[in-house]
């Protein structure tokens, strides 16, 4: 779980979310993310103008994997994760992705693609800043 440390803070920044490579809306977003039970989970609290969800993720020590579980008002769903390079890529199904990753100004982000054409096309991108 020490490989997301970076994802820990209160967060607040934008929302924008796109259809056919283009942001058809866009808005404020707030993020907290912080440990739980012994930092054995990651818990993250997202509020968007268009979003809100509760996610936990864990590591399953006998999967070796990351599991990430949304909650939403529309229901739950668990997905299958991985660090690389840096980032955590969660899989919600072979087409459709989700990275969170530090940028370059110590900021935070997240994004989702989805595989159309055989392209990966962005559908929504967060991006963050610390307030702490």
């Amino acid at each position: 779980m020490e490989q997301l440390n970076f994802m820990i803070g209160e967060w607040v920044g934008t929302t924008k979310v796109y259809e056919n490579g283009v942001v058809a809306r866009q808005g404020s977003a707030y993020e907290n993310i912080s440990y739980d039970l012994d930092k054995s989970i990651l818990v993250i609290e997202l509020n968007t103008e268009f979003l809100q969800l509760h996610t936990i993720i864990n590591y399953d020590e006998k999967d070796q994997k990351y599991y990430y579980y949304r909650f939403s008002k529309g229901g739950a769903a668990r997905y299958p994760a991985e660090y690389k390079d840096g980032q955590l890529i969660v899989w919600r199904d072979e087409k459709t992705r989700f990275f969170f990753s530090r940028t370059q100004e110590g900021g935070f982000q997240e994004y989702g693609e989805q595989l159309i054409n055989g392209e990966w096309t962005k559908i929504f991108e967060d991006t963050f800043k610390n307030t702490q």
